[in-house]
């Protein structure tokens, strides 16, 4: 039976102090993990994955945006995560800075992070092993990469582009 396909955004937020935003997630994928938030693209009207974004940060974060707000840092493929799904994600670096932490929302509780205080977090496996590494060297530039999440447990990363440009 093949597998579902998701396409989703992830919201890299940041405060004045640099730290960054998370979100220990009260619902699947990824219960009682410490992600960025984000969520899924809403397909069936044909929203683009800047229109997610914005929604996202609006629904989650009580944050308006705009398109020009956001920068897209990455995109990331996984096939089969968890053996549930396929991902598709675009990963925003979210412009404006944020005053104040955002009140607990349905989908969980948020906290500001020190960059070096990440890894040591239960955050997902793919986010540790690449997600966050990438997204901290390619900050201001772009990355694409590709997860091959296989039965056994193992994840096959490959690089499909890389730019370090400034924004």
């Amino acid at each position: 039976m093949p597998l579902p396909y998701h396409i989703a955004t992830l919201l890299y937020c940041f405060n004045r102090r640099e730290q960054a935003l998370l979100l220990r997630r009260a619902q699947e994928p990824n219960l009682g993990l410490w992600s960025p938030c984000g969520g899924k693209l809403r397909m069936d009207a044909g929203e683009s994955p800047y229109a997610c974004a914005c929604r996202e940060a609006g629904e989650e974060i009580g944050l308006s945006l705009a398109a020009g707000d956001l920068h897209l840092t990455g995109i990331v493929s996984e096939h089969g995560y968890e053996g549930q799904a396929h991902w598709l994600m675009f990963l925003f670096e979210v412009k404006p800075r944020l005053e104040s932490l955002p009140p607990p929302h349905r989908e969980g509780e948020f906290a500001f992070f020190d960059s070096d205080q990440i890894a040591a977090l239960k955050i997902p496996r793919t986010d540790a092993e690449q997600i966050w590494p990438l997204f901290w060297r390619h900050r201001g530039g772009f990355f694409a990469a590709h997860c091959r999440c296989r039965a056994d447990g193992a994840h096959e990363w490959k690089a499909e582009a890389s730019s370090k440009m400034s924004i």
